[in-house]
């Protein structure tokens, strides 16, 4: 008997890490044309966004309840403690997909010890939460204690973002077609963040260095009592591994900070923001 972990692709959090973490994720669907992906797995994100610069129009599915059902039960009969963490409530139903399975497997399973939690959080700042409870785990950390450190993350989370092409926001839904047509044509770059597990504009700036340097005045202005220096920052990207590493490198000369996850954004999320985005996330507090 042991505590298992499950996430989903959304986390965006190198394979290796989970690997070594021992946590096993689960992928969400991508949908290209007719075609159905499952994202890491038999489509990775440079093809997304190769694909997205082409022309061609991805979207993407939740993980079906049977699909964690599948993956709750092999656990359970084993007779393990089970925690999933899953991506944002707000932005996919994949949680909800989650919490049917968990139901149906306490109506078989009466005993089982399942808990499934909404991280409101996507790309690696759901994957920092995902991390810190891995880690937790890989302490030596109970099940109650590892619920505390996950609960402590959800709260404390930033996630500063921005897209290189407003269109794909436009498609999904988050902003008006005016303002998809006005932002291109004057360079607009958005900058947003996930409040409460949604999708939310934060502020506008004009040209690409503009927006980068502010994301990174961002950072001082809304950490709370972390130190900089010692904070773990996790950035990702969508194909643009350049702008990252200069990213890095501007909240290092700012900050001080010495580590970093730089990661794709993967197919899961890339579908919706679209090639060029980019983002930071850490912990506005330490534990």
């Amino acid at each position: 008997m042991s505590i298992k972990i499950l996430c989903d692709s959304a986390c965006d959090l190198p394979g290796i890490l989970l690997e070594e973490l021992g946590i096993e994720e689960l992928p969400i669907v991508v949908i290209k044309g007719d075609k159905e992906f499952f994202d890491k797995v038999n489509i990775d994100p440079v093809e997304v966004y190769k694909g997205m610069r082409d022309g061609e129009v991805f979207k993407t599915a939740q993980i079906t309840p049977i699909t964690f059902e599948n993956a709750f039960e092999k656990h359970i009969k084993n007779g393990d403690e089970i925690i999933y963490i899953g991506f944002s409530s707000g932005l996919s139903a994949t949680y909800q997909s989650a919490s049917l399975a968990k139901t149906i497997l306490m109506e078989k399973y009466p005993n089982a010890d399942i808990t499934v939690i909404d991280s409101k959080a996507a790309s690696c700042g759901y994957g920092l939460v995902v991390y810190e409870a891995g880690t937790a785990l890989k302490n030596g950390a109970t099940k109650e204690e590892i619920i505390k450190i996950i609960k402590f993350y959800i709260e404390n989370v930033d996630h500063i973002f921005t897209v290189d092409n407003i269109e794909y926001l436009y498609r999904g839904g988050r902003v008006s077609r005016t303002n998809a047509i006005l932002g291109g044509m004057l360079s607009i770059k958005p900058i947003l963040e996930v409040k409460d597990g949604n999708l939310v504009a934060l502020e506008k700036v004009r040209g690409k260095n503009k927006v980068l340097k502010r994301m990174v005045e961002l950072v001082g202005e809304r950490n709370i009592d972390s130190e900089l220096s010692n904070t773990t920052f996790y950035i990702t990207h969508a194909d643009d591994l350049e702008t990252a590493d200069k990213l890095k490198a501007m909240i290092t000369e700012k900050y001080g900070a010495k580590d970093f996850i730089i990661n794709y954004i993967g197919g899961a999320i890339g579908a919706h923001v679209g090639p060029g985005s980019l983002t930071i996330f850490y912990s506005k507090r330490k534990i």
